[in-house]
């Protein structure tokens, strides 16, 4: 598990461990909300207390993300797979052992012999026997014994063995075992391979490649989701935008009514009053909707389920003043080619085309490597029975006995040492079109290198314009709200004089409105270019922007904005006058 992981772990616990208990009623109001991280890893969803809203900071949303981002977990599973082949690639270096065994049962055995003259000859080696005997017999001094002919000497070898049991039929074959086992144990140790080595640097290429790949899926994803969540508080505050110009309306709407009905003010007041009241309330609806829809939008952006009940933590305030600066250009450029995780693959990608064609290379040299090789093999027959002469002076006297299965006759061991050399002197040229094929991949990949480099700058420098421009938008319409807030409590203060219409204060509250939500887009538009150059110049980061409400409001967002107020004027109360304003 992730230090990440473990973290939204504990969170989820926590969450968990301030449920209520059984029985009690949940407190429905704001402060009853549970600030918890949203995932938790045993379940692979969000973690939800008992009772009570989700409160979903931007820091839970951009971990939420990275943990559960398909590009993300995908690419860092390409990691632990290039990992994997890098100790494949080291494999090749390790020494090899090999082990076989084989059995195998003759169940009919040939006759080597067969068609040719030497079976006569084996045959009559039983002769030699016979002649041994006759020629003692004629040399000793024992008149007993007289020489015999080959029939009776093997007429009586014959007695002898079926004395004993022996049926010379029911022997087996002599040139030949009815089992055969074979034991091998075989190792060999590479001295010299230039392929393998190559390998292992390409492997760790690789590994390269995909850690960048894992960073720039990251850094997308940090942008997309810092987006949805500008998004979504950029749709609530326009529902607060709404709802406000919503009470104002009806409170414009009440006074007209009172007016028309002291007979001060014409109908047609209150009719227009009433027409901007139900605008209003049209507003509101759309506004709340578009809020919803950018909510739900966020959580499936996140992968949790849109009817989890959330609560975003966070007002879309401007950056601070800090996060405005930037560095030139230039330096920017540069510190792109240097962070961009893009710009690190592809310089890699050269990389590992080089290392493609030093492997292709290696080829075309030799290998060396040193082998043990040990065997231990049997030929063990199924008759393994023997006679033995127990009285050489009586040729006709015989004793059987049996041979053991693992008796050292039947066994015998094996051990060799060497080395080996592999060397391909000639295949055709094919190595050699393999090496231009591979110069030709790394060409392409630094002319990528080459684009990629290119279309960064591009990138940055876009972004550094967005970013000024987004900032000059910000305090244009910082000060446009500032004035219109002047102007609509003027309007208000000429109406109680009786020198200014219904009309004068409406058109100034709906500047009023126009302007707030145009300033607050200002501000959506900055929190997204900043976020839009950190990703550019390669230095996004998981940690969001400070979006806390500040004790003191900056000088550049005007107060009244932040609380939603307006300059109080004096309850209106029926006078003369003029409808033309002074």
């Amino acid at each position: 598990m992730t230090t990440r992981t473990l973290a939204l772990s504990a969170l989820a616990l926590g969450a968990i461990g301030t449920a209520p208990p059984a029985g009690a009623q949940p407190d429905t109001g704001r402060d009853s909300a549970v600030v918890i991280g949203l995932y938790d890893p045993a379940t692979g969803g969000p973690a939800r207390p008992a009772s009570g809203t989700i409160r979903l900071t931007l820091d839970d949303a951009i971990q939420i993300a990275l943990e559960r981002a398909y590009a993300v977990r995908l690419a860092q599973l390409d990691v632990e797979n290039s990992q994997s082949q890098v100790r494949e690639a080291y494999g090749q270096l390790l020494p090899r052992v090999d082990a076989s065994s084989s059995y195998t049962r003759n169940v009919v055995q040939a006759n080597p012999f067969a068609g040719s003259s030497a079976g006569s000859l084996f045959s009559g080696l039983g002769a030699i026997g016979w002649l041994q005997f006759n020629e003692q017999a004629r040399t000793d001094d024992d008149p007993t014994t007289q020489p015999i002919s080959l029939a009776e000497y093997q007429r009586r070898v014959g007695e002898g063995q079926a004395a004993v049991g022996y049926n010379p039929a029911d022997s087996s074959n002599p040139f030949g075992t009815d089992n055969q086992f074979t034991n091998t144990l075989s190792l060999s140790q590479p001295i010299y391979s230039g392929t393998a080595f190559a390998a292992v640097k390409g492997a760790r290429a690789l590994v390269e490649i995909n850690e960048s790949a894992v960073a720039q899926r990251e850094d997308e994803t940090i942008d997309q989701t810092r987006q949805a969540f500008y998004g979504a508080l950029l749709a609530q505050e326009q529902a607060a935008v709404q709802r406000a110009s919503l009470d104002r309306s009806r409170e414009t709407f009440d006074d007209a009514s009172l007016l028309v009905a002291q007979g001060v003010r014409p109908v047609l007041e209150r009719l227009n009053a009433e027409v901007d009241l139900a605008n209003a309330e049209t507003g509101v609806v759309t506004a709340e909707a578009q809020a919803e829809s950018a909510r739900d939008q966020l959580l499936l952006t996140l992968g949790l389920p849109v009817d989890a009940p959330v609560e975003l933590v966070g007002e879309l305030a401007p950056p601070e003043e800090a996060l405005f600066q930037t560095v030139g250009l230039a330096a920017a450029s540069a510190r792109a080619l240097d962070l961009r995780p893009d710009i690190q693959q592809a310089a890699l990608a050269v990389r590992l085309n080089e290392v493609q064609r030093d492997i292709t290379k290696a080829g075309l040299y030799p290998s060396l490597s040193a082998f043990v090789n040990a065997s231990y093999s049997g030929n063990i027959p199924d008759d393994r029975s023997f006679l033995t002469n127990p009285d050489p002076s009586d040729p006709f006297t015989f004793e059987a006995g049996s041979t053991d299965f693992f008796s050292e006759a039947y066994w015998q061991p094996a051990l060799s040492v060497g080395l080996r050399m592999n060397w391909l002197l000639f295949d055709g040229f094919q190595t050699r079109r393999r090496i231009q094929q591979n110069q030709i991949a790394v060409d392409q990949a630094e002319i990528q290198l080459e684009q990629a480099r290119n279309a960064a700058a591009l990138e940055v420098a876009q972004a550094v314009r967005q970013l000024q421009s987004a900032e000059r938008r910000l305090g244009t319409q910082a000060q446009t709200v500032a004035t219109a807030e002047t102007a609509f409590a003027f309007a208000s203060a000429r109406l109680q004089e009786g020198v200014a219409t219904q009309l004068d204060v409406r058109t100034s509250s709906q500047n009023l409105d126009v302007a707030r939500l145009n300033y607050l887009q200002a501000v959506y538009d900055a929190l997204v270019a900043r976020s839009a150059y950190e990703r550019a110049t390669g230095t996004i980061e998981p940690e969001p922007l400070d979006l806390a409400p500040r004790p003191e409001p900056s000088p550049r967002i005007p107060a009244s904005l932040q609380t939603d107020a307006v300059p109080e004027a004096a309850p209106l109360t029926p006078t003369g006058g003029t409808d033309s304003p002074r």
